[in-house]
């Protein structure tokens, strides 16, 4: 039997487990993409589901794929502003220093969008504050350009 992407996607979104678990019994790619890109668990993650972002990390699922535009779960999350899923990404080794298709990284998504509290958690896990976007703009130049004084502040305190 084929698994169509969409079972899988529409389960990771609406976090239904039981869903889930029949599609990875039945060897489903926990890798595969729908049209823009998107795998279930990035799916998951955007829309905050994280019994199901742990089930599909659990079963095999890359943690640091990418849509189409290069954006991965993290971040993903470090735009939403769902830190315990991220903190769940980066403990099944979400690479903090990945760039999307622009150059931005988890970090820069976090001080732009004023995820502080996301800021603090991937510095703890290493990220690099050192990355330029392909602008040429640092985490600083995009928390300054957004008037994100606080996250200066943590970013010159790690």
């Amino acid at each position: 039997m084929e698994i169509n992407i969409m079972q899988l996607i529409s389960a990771s979104r609406s976090g239904d487990l039981e869903a889930l678990q029949t599609l990875i019994a039945q060897g489903a790619d926990l890798n595969a993409k729908d049209e823009k890109g998107y795998t279930p668990l990035i799916i998951a993650c955007y829309n905050n589901q994280i019994a199901s972002a742990e089930l599909l990390l659990n079963a095999g699922a890359n943690v640091n794929a990418s849509d189409f535009g290069g954006n991965t779960a993290l971040m993903g999350v470090c735009f939403k502003g769902y830190p315990n899923i991220a903190k769940l990404l980066l403990e099944h080794g979400a690479d903090p220093d990945l760039q999307q298709g622009n150059g931005g990284t988890a970090l820069m998504f976090a001080a732009m969008f004023g995820r502080n509290d996301l800021l603090k958690i991937l510095l703890e896990h290493g990220a690099d504050k050192t990355i330029l976007d392909s602008r040429g703009m640092s985490v600083f130049d995009l928390a300054a350009q957004q008037g994100n004084e606080e996250a200066i502040g943590i970013l010159e305190a790690a």
